[in-house]
């Protein structure tokens, strides 16, 4: 190094009273030693990555001015309820200074089942909005021009009909669909990784993906047919590297099976965007999104684009969810801030900020707009917009870019070496990666060594909530499924069923899924028909569950002898109850109703594995009926249920029930999640015995778990 460099150390070193700065070298979850300095010397010997925004690779931005010509657009996602609450909420925003929307779906819809399913009793309207048909959809955007808004739609499961609907419902309106611009998610490949909201197996997945690639392009050329998504991929555990890499990976599947189709590259490219998701790393993510870009403009060299656009990686982000706290919830004002400052440093071309209620709740009225002002503060008081990439050339960030490149491409290439990311994550590989980073991630946490404010260091004595909490009830479901019986009733049936027999006939050979299913949208076909139609030749996929062991305990035996010490007298808690009743203490985690996210049951089953419970996991999307039947067979102690959409007063009861209904009544719930404080008076006068919410250190909950066991078993 320069003798400048030698001479900071020296410095350093007294300041520090002896320790040499290598003594406070930080290593990243992604596995990055960070030094407390980086000079010039730092870039040396580093492949340039780019020179100016708006220039190949794009690493500084794909647009020359960046936000000095455009400022990104403010586009939050939300949708609860029903649509018309849902579009007051909208009109509301867009008077409020927000530029384009972004529609959250019920999980009932993403899943394709009608409102009027009996699977989905718990979660009509409760993280999303529930559209049964073209009925709801013209109720959604009533007094929106779809001429004029760029509209975003994240969905991926039931992609076809709710697309089919709202391109039915703006021509019913008088909008061409070559007038109609925004995005659909229609990220299939994610959804087996993490999120969880597909509906058919994969091959015929990448065939819809196809069909509506190919439809857009001929019909619609002003919209964006694929987001590729990396945002679930942090939100179920993936560190930075992770999610640049499999996100990436994804894209560059999809962009095959495009090809792969017939159509050529410059056709469709540069109308896929992608979607991050930013957490509290605050630089690694800047250096994420700006490796990115340079990454997706290497990789699509293989494919010999002619337009420069095919090349150019544009990215919407939106703020963690999961970083935000249950505890001391007005931090997460400061966490999302922060978090949208990263997005706008590294180069975001639209950004959703959540609300900090959402570890306890839905988004009100008055969290929303916190939200969003955030955004708007941050554009018009923060004076970031008058530069394009002010961060360019810092040494920290570019040698930081340059660790993210090289750590996502030995990734990647190990996906190639798989077949693709179709054929890794057939292996298994992805999901195991991203589930062994958030059980060693939920271990530091657990130890204090990732600082989480409220929740591990500076927590409150009283924690009482002060704010309003929205509950969606169940008048919402009822109201929908009127609506679907009016809709039936005075819809042309012979008609309506002979465009779903097309749809039918159409999955079986070759002709466009999207153009027979506008038909059928608009002869008022629901989604659940048109979902059913396909599946009648696709079928409905069911994963595979399974989970890493070993990576929780060995994170937190691995920090010091205290930590491995709690570790130590758990397992023997749990060897003592093998001694005294015969068996180790029993649990099944079962996440009912239909939300996909399986990070947090996968946590705890694999952190309870670990401490010496034998665990059983449940299929995704059960039932109350089916979490009890197999508590049974399974022969359980305990039942964790999971809850993260709002269905928890629904299901957790109904579970409760089932059980002493099937004779079972000796088997005990506990519950965790994203579950109001105020409703846990109702949940434990429902029978629940136990309630642990966000934040919750794995190791208290399992110890309180083996409390009840042994007062019951033991004594």
């Amino acid at each position: 190094m320069a003798t400048g460099y030698d001479q900071w150390v020296e410095v350093a070193t007294k300041q520090m009273k002896g320790k040499s700065p290598d003594d406070i070298t930080w290593q990243s979850p992604e596995g990055i030693a960070v030094k407390p300095l980086y000079t010039e010397e730092d870039l040396k010997g580093l492949e340039s990555l780019s020179a100016f925004p708006g220039m190949a690779p794009y690493t500084r931005g794909p647009m020359a001015t960046m936000y000095a010509g455009r400022p990104w657009t403010i586009r939050q996602y939300a949708g609860f309820s029903t649509a018309k609450a849902s579009n007051e909420f909208y009109r509301k925003n867009l008077a409020a200074g927000q530029k384009g929307l972004s529609v959250a779906f019920s999980l009932s819809t993403h899943r394709g089942y009608d409102s009027d399913n009996p699977r989905v009793s718990g979660d009509i309207g409760k993280a999303g909005v529930a559209i049964d048909s073209i009925e709801d959809m013209k109720i959604l955007f009533d007094g929106i021009p779809l001429d004029k808004m760029s509209v975003s739609m994240t969905m991926n499961g039931a992609v076809i009909p709710i697309l089919a609907m709202w391109i039915a419902a703006a021509e019913e309106s008088g909008v061409k669909q070559e007038q109609l611009n925004g995005t659909i998610q229609n990220d299939i490949l994610k959804e087996y990784l993490t999120r969880n909201t597909y509906i058919y197996p994969p091959e015929p997945s990448m065939r819809i993906i196809s069909d509506i690639m190919a439809f857009s392009s001929q019909n619609m050329p002003k919209y964006n047919t694929i987001s590729i998504s990396g945002y679930h991929i942090m939100e179920a555990g993936a560190d930075s590297v992770l999610q640049t890499a499999f996100t990436l990976a994804d894209g560059i599947e999809y962009v095959r099976a495009a090809i792969a189709s017939g159509m050529d590259v410059d056709t469709f490219a540069p109308r896929l965007s992608f979607f991050f998701g930013i957490g509290m790393n605050f630089f690694m993510d800047i250096a994420m999104l700006r490796a990115a870009r340079y990454l997706w403009y290497k990789q699509m060299q293989q494919f010999n684009p002619k337009n420069p656009k095919s090349t150019m990686l544009r990215t919407h982000c939106q703020t963690s969810g999961w970083s935000l706290t249950e505890q001391d919830p007005y931090n997460n004002v400061i966490r999302t801030t922060i978090e949208a400052m990263s997005a706008v440093l590294g180069g975001t071309q639209s950004l959703h900020t959540n609300s900090f209620d959402e570890a306890v709740c839905l988004p009100t009225e008055f969290s929303a707009r916190i939200a969003r002002n955030t955004q708007i503060i941050i554009q018009e008081e923060s004076q970031v917009c008058k530069v394009a990439d002010p961060l360019g050339g810092s040494y920290y960030i570019e040698w930081l870019t340059n660790e993210i490149v090289k750590g996502a491409e030995k990734i990647m290439d190990e996906i190639e070496d798989l077949g693709g990311m179709a054929k890794a994550i057939a292996s298994g590989m992805p999901k195991l990666r991203i589930e062994e980073s958030a059980a060693r991630r939920q271990a530091r946490i657990d130890q204090g060594k990732d600082v989480i404010v409220g929740v591990n260091k500076y927590r409150l004595k009283d924690e009482k909530l002060d704010f309003e909490v929205l509950e969606v009830p169940d008048s919402v479901r009822l109201e929908q499924i009127e609506r679907i019986k009016e809709t039936k009733a005075n819809r042309d049936e012979a008609k309506c069923q002979a465009c779903l027999e097309a749809i039918t006939k159409a999955a079986g050979g070759k002709e466009n899924l999207l153009a027979a299913a506008i038909d059928a949208a608009k002869a008022r076909a629901t989604v659940g028909e048109i979902s059913d139609a396909m599946e009648k030749v696709f079928g409905r996929f069911v994963a595979t569950t399974q989970c890493v062991s070993g990576a929780y305990s060995s994170e937190y035996s691995e920090a010091s002898a205290d930590s491995a010490q709690v570790i130590d007298a758990l397992r023997k808690r749990t060897d003592d109850f093998l001694a005294k009743t015969g068996r180790r203490p029993r649990i099944l985690v079962t996440k009912m109703g239909q939300d996909g996210h399986d990070r947090g049951i996968k946590v705890v089953a694999s952190s309870y594995a670990d401490l010496g419970f034998d665990v059983d996991i449940s299929p995704m999307f059960q039932t109350p009926d089916e979490a009890a039947k197999m508590a049974i067979e399974n022969d359980v102690h305990i039942v964790g249920a999971s809850s993260l959409a709002a269905g928890h007063k629904a299901l957790v009861p109904e579970l409760i029930e089932k059980l002493k209904a099937q004779g079972a009544g000796e088997i005990m719930v506990v519950a965790g999640g994203v579950i109001p404080p105020s409703d846990y008076d109702y949940l434990y006068d429902a029978g629940c015995k136990g309630i642990y919410g966000p934040g919750t250190p794995i190791t208290e909950s399992a110890g309180k778990v083996l409390d009840m066991l042994e007062e019951k078993y033991c004594k």
